[in-house]
């Protein structure tokens, strides 16, 4: 069982970007935003290693993170609505019928104390309060 999407997958989503656009612009109240996430969920269709705010924004051509996260903390748009419409673009364009989606959120406790922009962890593993992050990781 793979567990990401192969090259040709991520193309094929990727050549569906467009009819995805127009799906998703009337849930935006502002064209930047919505031109911000497409170039969001680009990058989360791309083939690069790593997707977070820093690796996403560079994708985009932006220098700094910042336009992703007023994105997704301040902007105005329905995020319930692109959920559920995105949600029901994928069960019906890419959906597998013997896939099952596995999600775990796992705290990495960290051991130094100069770890930026990390908040403290209280979790059983660690069994007291630690500097650590927490990853939510997904597969098919």
């Amino acid at each position: 069982m793979e567990v990401f999407p192969s090259l040709e997958d991520l193309r094929t989503w990727a050549d569906r970007l467009e009819e995805i656009q127009e799906r998703l612009a009337p849930y935006f109240e502002r064209a930047e935003p919505r031109q911000r996430a497409m170039a969001y969920i680009r990058g989360l269709v791309s083939i690069t290693e790593r997707k977070n705010g820093w690796q996403l924004a560079e994708l985009a051509g932006e220098a700094t993170p910042d336009g992703m996260q007023r994105l997704l903390n301040t902007a105005k748009w329905d995020a319930d609505q692109v959920r559920d419409d995105l949600q029901q673009y994928i069960l019906t364009h890419l959906a597998d019928p013997e896939a099952v989606l596995v999600v775990d959120e796992t705290g990495f406790v960290k051991k130094g104390t100069r770890v930026g922009g990390r908040g403290r962890v209280a979790g059983s593993t660690a069994r007291r309060r630690r500097v650590g992050r927490c990853a939510i990781t997904g597969g098919r």
